[in-house]
């Protein structure tokens, strides 16, 4: 049973206000966390029977109102009392009359019915509204039948002509672990021509809430294959019958592996502990992690057996990455780490058998603005990722890694140079160009460890200008 929704004090005088005008619903994604057994980030406010005027007037003295556009119906309120935003809206319709995402008339109308201001949500589990008064739920299209059955249902016909719905269930099954209806995926074929109209920062914007806020991301990789939208995502198109070794991946092609990878970075505590961009620049990189098998991937002798080897794949898979962050909008921040992190997921299988320090200096080095922090957590991912077979001996060889990190303190940033400009000229030298070559071999030597501090800096700068 699931406990009342408790609802802000300041919004709910907002509630108590709005009900002498019209008839207030909560609605969409809050009510749906609620029924979900989570705590709701938003609370967003339906009005029927009350025109825009009328209910911007009995907001106002409860804070600060943005109009976001009369047309569209839409009052943000800023609780004076408590800084909160609540969004309040009037019922509306919406007619499609042009291409694109953008292509709709939206016309407020204060006397639409619950069913028919539900049925222009994307989808039947945000289309449940609550009474905040009397604690009714409003579910005219089955929302909570399938919420309960972990159901990812289109509400309307009307669901077809907006292709950005697709991509919203794409990051909505994966966030609430939700499997895709099957007439709602024929749907979805039947539109995935249209995908072009859709702006690269709305295709983002789907792709970052999948990335920061999965708990089965892998639920989201089944609706693009399921759907035909994988075709629009070639990079992970290519995974899929990708074949692998069986002694090593015994879970089947890369495609399937990358689900299974994607599930266990999420479980891990510190990607859940992150903050949403390291948690992102994570799941970009396990997704892309094997990017380079598809081109890769030979049968090959190995071991005395002829097996499935794919040679080269990490260095492969990072310029592949960034093509399909380019291709998604994705900030551009994210192409160096997630490359560099893609580039060395392997780097404790090709390595020595001892982890020197000078490996692993130059290994953080590499990743920066990645740190082997993260890297650990893309190679924890990537062994998890071969159901049944479990790997200790590479969660050892990880521990090994980060904990040689640590004692250099350089997991969770790159060695910064101890020799700079600074001290040449302090030695009598003037700045020109043959500082920038002294400094680079400087830290060539600090990484190699011939000094760890400034006086062991100095000493070898000395030694190297009396050459």
């Amino acid at each position: 049973m699931t406990a009342p929704l408790q609802i802000p004090d300041d919004l709910r005088a907002m509630l108590d206000a709005i009900r002498r005008i019209g008839r207030p619903r909560l609605v969409g994604g809050g009510v749906r966390d609620w029924l979900l057994g989570l705590k709701p980030k938003d609370f967003d406010v339906e009005v029927a029977g009350a025109d825009f005027e009328t209910l911007q007037r009995t907001l106002s003295p409860f804070g600060a109102t943005d109009v976001i556009g009369s047309s569209f119906g839409v009052i943000k309120v800023r609780s004076r009392s408590s800084g909160a935003e609540y969004d309040f809206s009037l019922p509306r319709r919406e007619s499609k009359l042009g291409a694109g995402h953008r292509g709709f008339v939206v016309a407020p109308d204060p006397a639409l019915n619950d069913a028919d201001a539900a049925g222009r949500r994307d989808y039947t589990i945000n289309a449940i509204a609550l009474d905040p008064f009397s604690g009714a739920l409003v579910d005219p299209h089955g929302g909570v039948r399938d919420l309960r059955a972990r159901l990812l249902r289109h509400t309307s016909a009307a669901f077809g002509e907006d292709p950005l719905r697709v991509l919203r269930g794409f990051q909505l099954a994966a966030r609430f672990d939700l499997t895709l209806a099957p007439e709602t995926a024929a749907l979805s074929r039947s539109i995935a021509h249209t995908f072009r109209e859709l702006p690269v920062e709305r295709i983002w914007a789907e792709w970052q809430k999948w990335a920061e806020k999965s708990v089965k991301p892998s639920r989201g990789l089944d609706v693009l294959e399921v759907t035909g939208w994988l075709k629009h995502f070639p990079e992970i198109a290519a995974l899929r019958g990708t074949l692998q070794e069986p002694e090593w991946h015994p879970e089947g092609d890369v495609f399937t592996h990358t689900g299974h990878c994607l599930d266990a970075l999420v479980v891990l505590s510190e990607w859940q502990a992150g903050e949403p961009v390291r948690r992102r620049l994570l799941m970009f990189a396990v997704l892309a992690h094997d990017f380079g098998k598809p081109t890769t991937t030979a049968r090959r002798e190995k071991r005395g057996a002829m097996r499935w080897v794919s040679p080269g794949h990490e260095a492969a898979g990072g310029p592949i990455a960034r093509d399909f962050l380019r291709r998604i909008g994705a900030p551009l921040e994210l192409d160096v780490p997630v490359a560099a992190l893609v580039g060395s997921h392997l780097a404790h299988h090709h390595g020595a058998a001892e982890f020197t320090d000078t490996a692993v200096r130059r290994l953080a080095r590499k990743l920066a603005p990645a740190t082997i922090d993260d890297l650990a957590l893309v190679m924890r991912a990537d062994a998890n990722g071969r159901p049944p077979l479990q790997s200790p001996e590479i969660h050892a060889r990880v521990d090994e890694l980060v904990a040689r990190a640590h004692a250099l303190a350089i997991a969770d940033s790159a060695p910064k140079p101890i020799v700079l400009g600074r001290h040449l000229i302090g030695l009598g030298l003037k700045p020109g160009p043959d500082f920038k070559p002294i400094i680079d071999a400087a830290f060539e030597a600090q990484l190699d460890g011939a000094f760890a501090d400034e006086p062991g800096g100095l000493a070898w700068l000395k030694a190297r200008l009396s050459r």
